[in-house]
């Protein structure tokens, strides 16, 4: 076996192992990602391709995160212009609907607000005379529709143009490369298996950015850590033949009265997502067929139209893995936060990450530094992950 040392290695290439192993090539360390798989082949190639403040969670008081979401979007507006794109949001309220009209008016208002009042952000009212431009949507009991901005982006796409970034500044890949085990010493002895040649490295410390084998993960390594309870909450989507559009809807499901989006993708229509408990391997996610009952039956119910015969042109169906904190309440009211656990605080040698957000995936990177600075020699930064400007990956 050969062994190389590294100041930093990063275990998975979705989007968080990505933005974390391009902070780290800034600061100057010498940083090894090991993907299994592939680029973004998980849970960050699985989502809504929305590069968003969230609005849904004012609802629940997250007003932290989603100024940290508005941020982090307006920054990847400017550094990757052809992977983030501004889009035309509308929110149709209809007699029957769950929040008013003042309450909906007043979330938009704090949403502007927070992102500084800025042009795009502002939202307005659609005229009654220009419903009959909003792509079938169904005008019966239609009180107002509401028009706001936000952003969307192909995740995979920008998952790799991160790490291409990472690599650029130095950081190197190892794909296919299964993570075998970690011994935790006065360094992190890690042994992984790359094209089937079992290999081993040295780091000063080790991140964990798993996604849903956050767990599996830990339990590779010695001594052990005990993971932080979450549950897997599973989100499906469906992409339907139809285009589209230009503008996203964000409804409210007639069953449960859940956010679910329809969305201009590829010039055809996704629809999304769900909230299923997952209890199975991570490998094995996949969309039930009662998730895509679920997002026929609400799709339909707003876009009556074009209900015929609608199951017949899904295209595409995929689902992914959301990594929540465990409670018995619903998957909507529980923290979206990132969270980062760090086997032992004082000196820590294991950061691991639970959930996260595509949009804020940055922000993260720079947080998980910040825990972790202290314990890496003084290197001279080379660039700032605020300032480096991304692009497509050929």
């Amino acid at each position: 076996m050969t062994t190389e040392h590294f100041d930093i290695v990063v275990i998975g290439a979705g989007i968080h192992g990505a933005g974390i192993a391009q902070a780290a090539a800034c600061y100057g360390f010498r940083v090894l990602v090991l993907e299994k798989q592939g680029v973004a082949s998980g849970t960050s190639s699985r989502s809504s391709k929305l590069i968003h403040g969230g609005l849904r969670y004012l609802e629940t008081g997250q007003f932290g995160l989603v100024r940290e979401c508005l941020h982090e979007r307006d920054l990847l507006l400017r550094l990757a212009p052809e992977l983030v794109r501004m889009r035309p949001f509308c929110i149709p309220l209809y007699d029957n609907s769950s929040r008013s009209v003042t309450k909906v008016g007043l979330g938009l208002g704090i949403y502007t607000l927070m992102d500084g009042l800025r042009k795009t952000s502002r939202f307005k009212i659609i005229p009654r005379r220009h419903w009959d431009q909003l792509h079938g949507l169904s005008t019966e009991r239609l009180r107002t529709v509401f028009r706001y901005f936000d952003a969307q982006t192909d995740d995979t796409a920008l998952t790799k143009a991160v790490l291409q970034s990472a690599i650029q500044l130095g950081a190197e890949l190892r794909v296919p490369a299964q993570f075998s085990s970690a011994k935790i010493s006065e360094q992190c002895e890690v042994q992984f298996l790359e094209k089937n040649i079992e290999k081993a490295c040295t780091a000063k410390l080790l991140i964990n950015a798993a996604g849903p084998w956050v767990t599996d993960v830990l339990s590779k390594i010695t001594p052990k850590i005990a993971p932080i309870p979450v549950d897997f909450v599973q989100g499906a989507h469906i992409v339907l033949q139809p285009p589209a559009g230009e503008s996203v809807y964000y409804l409210e499901a007639p069953r449960d009265q859940r956010a679910v989006f329809v969305i201009p993708w590829k010039n055809q229509t996704m629809v999304g997502t769900t909230e299923t408990v997952f209890k199975n391997l991570p490998e094995q996610v996949k969309p039930l067929a009662s998730e895509v009952d679920y997002l026929l039956e609400t799709y339909s119910h707003y876009f009556p139209q074009q209900a015929p015969g609608i199951k017949d042109t899904i295209v595409e169906q995929f689902a992914g893995l959301r990594v929540l904190p465990a409670a018995t309440t619903s998957a909507f009211r529980r923290s979206r936060d990132t969270i980062i656990q760090l086997d032992n605080a004082a000196s820590p040698k294991i950061a691991s990450l639970y959930g996260g957000k595509l949009t804020a995936y940055r922000a993260t990177a720079e947080k998980v530094m910040r825990c972790i600075l202290p314990l890496l020699p003084h290197k001279k930064p080379i660039a700032d992950t605020s300032k480096l400007t991304l692009h497509p990956v050929d």
